[in-house]
């Protein structure tokens, strides 16, 4: 039994364990039952009112990155990619529309009929954000959208999964106004009273448009991998400049509206935002490709689910069930590397 559980663990740990956990985990909250990923994401990045032209620049470098990155290197097609700016003029041919609140409430509404069940849906605020008592808004041109806003456009998405990115100042509240079942919500900041102008937008730009954030190596980047990434260098960036830490991002993907600050797939937040990935098909044109890679993405959450449902489940059942998925998901992950292109 003990050889069993060691080796389970080494899979495990290989596969699956995208970030390792710091410490015991505390009981699971209660999680609406899991989609199968259809390989299929979509993407909208926002970048809200800029102030000042610097701001204005970094906010369009970074939301750049990340679109050019889900058409070029994850391959979305254009019609699932799409960039509102404060200033359509800055790239006509990119910039979908301003980012004014009817375009942004429009564009969302219009993805509706679009999408299907188990699609993964990503929206990506860039910007500053505001703090008035209880509500928290994403500042653009004209009147400003709040997290209730937001919560309203995404309640359609019930059969997705959605990752919602708030990267911009004082963007807390968004988490708890916005967690649900199948939702991983990420915000820059830990507290509406963080309102200091924000780096997480750059670094989670990083970790889509390089390799570096992709720890499996499996060609796509998973919320949880960007956004370990990105907090990880936004913290580095102050260190290095020897400044205070004005920003603490939080990630929630268990629905309670509560983010934790190190999610991984042995907490309770983490194991959804792990199945969350943003491309990861394989520079190869053969046609199992897609397949293949939606059968790793369902097989990454039966393992989540059944990590979950241990301590409610017979010690020799979870074993035999875990190693069954392992393995599957181990030949899976193998067949997928054997297609890559190699440089």
């Amino acid at each position: 039994m003990t050889r069993r559980l060691t080796v389970l663990a080494c899979l495990l740990g290989l596969i699956v364990g995208r970030v390792s956990a710091q410490g015991s985990s505390p009981p699971p909250a209660p999680r609406a039952p899991t989609l199968e990923p259809t390989g299929r994401s979509l993407l909208v990045v926002i970048v809200g009112a800029a102030g000042e032209p610097q701001y204005a620049d970094a906010f369009h470098t970074a939301a750049l990155a990340m679109v050019d990155a889900a058409r070029a290197r994850f391959r979305l097609a254009d019609s699932d990619v799409v960039y509102l700016g404060e200033d359509p003029a800055k790239a006509p041919t990119r910039i979908a529309a301003a980012s004014t609140k009817e375009n942004v409430e429009r564009t969302i509404t219009s993805l509706v009929p679009r999408v299907r069940p188990g699609d993964q849906l990503w929206v990506v605020l860039i910007g500053h954000g505001s703090s008035e008592g209880a509500v928290s808004r994403f500042n653009v041109p004209g009147p400003d959208l709040s997290a209730a806003d937001f919560a309203r456009l995404l309640a359609p998405f019930a059969r997705q999964q959605v990752a919602f990115v708030d990267a911009t100042s004082a963007s807390a509240d968004f988490v708890k106004t916005l967690a649900g079942p199948n939702r991983a919500v990420v915000a820059a900041t830990k507290s509406p009273s963080e309102r200091n102008v924000t780096r997480f937008a750059r670094y989670f730009a990083d970790a889509l448009a390089t390799p570096n954030a992709d720890l499996d190596k499996d060609g796509g980047v998973s919320l949880l991998e960007a956004f370990t990434y990105a907090r990880r260098e936004v913290v580095r960036s102050y260190e290095t400049e020897n400044r205070m830490l004005t920003e603490h991002a939080q990630l929630d993907d268990d629905g309670d509206g509560v983010g934790a600050d190190a999610p991984s797939v042995d907490a309770n937040d983490g194991r959804l935002a792990a199945t969350i990935v943003l491309g990861g098909v394989p520079a190869t044109s053969d046609p199992r490709a897609s397949a293949l890679v939606a059968r790793r993405r369902a097989l990454e959450q039966q393992v989540a689910d059944l990590r979950r449902r241990r301590e409610s489940m017979d010690s020799t059942v979870y074993l035999q069930q875990l190693e069954t998925v392992l393995v599957d998901l181990s030949r899976t992950a193998h067949t997928i590397r054997a297609m890559e292109v190699k440089p």
